[in-house]
């Protein structure tokens, strides 16, 4: 038996006027998922243990089956180990996104945050800039990494687990109740913005009418993380296929192979048919039993805001990955259990994370259900079917 988790990064959503109150996911059309769904289970699950807040980085150790309340010390550390960063028991690692601020306020506590991804920046471009900042700011305590796109890395030696502020929770607000209150970090802000709000790249940037990534926005400290080992854990040889290094960072410390598709970034036009394959090859090519396939896309698109850019990310999701990855392992005669679901929902509404119960969709190729219900929140929730620990549905896809 192999086994498939197909994660929509952020693709449970709230019913919405412009979709005559459905959600995106019941509102796009989803044939492979809502087949599953009719041949297999749906249900909700609970992925955010209450108390913790509802991110990427707790959601997606809970669907892998660890605990955050045991195994979570912070998103940043996670892809410090993707990046490569040995960091030392006494380093705390911080995520350093390039974000786009508004320009016409003279005080930088004015600004407001316009964009928290500077409009998916390339890495090559973000690297570029991210080094004018590592030549003017670095120093024996403060160390600049380079990640994907606009998420970065800063170590800080002998440093502090301190509260920050996501730049995707507080999008077109004034930052100045925002801000670091350790003075050395917002200093690095500030002047992070006085480097790169007239670079070169950002001139050009903004003259092809893009989002210029102008500022440098620390959040998500934590120290070295432990994690156990995923095979060790489940008695499943493990891979992950992801275009994120928090997913990547994850499969490191879970001692999980990480696949790199070419053409995958995180974005809307992301290679989904190049993770399909992936997925597919690494199941029935390589002796491995489990593959976690990570889509960012919908949680993308909800954080701009964009109904139409959201259901377009669901659709690819269904017509790129899923039915891809069911067709491939079909056609290698292989039995499966597929397990489709978000990590938490990010409601165009609120450009978020929240920490609702997202639905679940568990197909069995060798055990063929029939139903009426289609995949998405509503019937999910209608099912009566519930998980109210996300770190049991690994458990519950592998052993059930």
């Amino acid at each position: 038996m192999k086994y498939v988790i197909v994660l929509g990064d952020g693709m449970a959503d709230r019913p919405l006027e412009e979709l005559e109150g459905m959600t995106p996911l019941e509102y796009a059309k989803t044939p492979n998922m809502d087949q599953l769904a009719a041949a297999g289970e749906i249900g909700m699950v609970h992925t955010i243990p209450d108390g913790m807040s509802p991110g990427s980085d707790t959601a997606n150790l809970s669907v892998l089956g660890y605990d955050p309340k045991a195994y979570y010390s912070g998103r940043s550390p996670l892809e410090a180990l993707s990046i490569g960063v040995d960091m030392k028991p006494t380093d705390v690692s911080l995520r350093c996104n390039l974000v786009t601020l508004s320009e016409e306020e003279e005080n930088y506590q004015d600004k407001k945050i316009l964009d928290h991804s500077s409009g998916e920046i390339s890495t090559e471009d973000a690297a570029v800039l991210l080094e004018a900042v590592r030549k003017e700011l670095e120093t024996d305590i403060y160390k600049f990494y380079v990640g994907t796109s606009y998420r970065h890395l800063l170590i800080w030696d002998q440093g502090q687990v301190i509260d920050l502020t996501p730049p995707h929770d507080v999008l077109g607000q004034t930052i100045y109740q925002h801000l670091p209150k350790d003075a050395a970090l917002l200093e690095m802000m500030k002047k992070s913005y006085a480097v790169l709000v007239n670079h070169p790249i950002n001139i050009e940037r903004k003259r092809q009418g893009l989002n210029p990534a102008n500022s440098c926005w620390f959040w998500g400290a934590g120290t070295r993380p432990e994690l156990s080992s995923f095979e060790e854990k489940t008695g499943k040889k493990g891979a992950m296929v992801s275009a994120v290094d928090l997913l990547k960072g994850i499969a490191v410390g879970a001692s999980m192979k990480n696949i790199i598709v070419e053409g995958a970034n995180g974005g809307l036009h992301t290679n989904y048919k190049g993770k399909a394959q992936a997925a597919v090859d690494i199941l029935t090519k390589d002796d491995y039993d489990f593959v976690y396939v990570h889509v960012e896309a919908p949680d993308e698109m909800g954080h701009q805001g964009s109904v139409e850019k959201k259901v377009q990310a669901i659709q690819y999701l269904d017509e790129c990955v899923i039915g891809p990855i069911k067709a491939g392992l079909e056609q290698a005669g292989a039995e499966f259990r597929m397990l489709v679901m978000p990590d938490h929902p990010t409601p165009v509404s609120l450009r978020t994370h929240t920490g609702d119960d997202v639905p679940y969709l568990l197909y069995d190729s060798a055990r063929i259900e029939n139903h009426s219900w289609n995949y998405n929140e509503k019937q999910a929730a209608e099912s009566g079917n519930r998980v109210a620990r996300g770190c049991e549905m690994i458990d519950y896809l592998i052993r059930t």
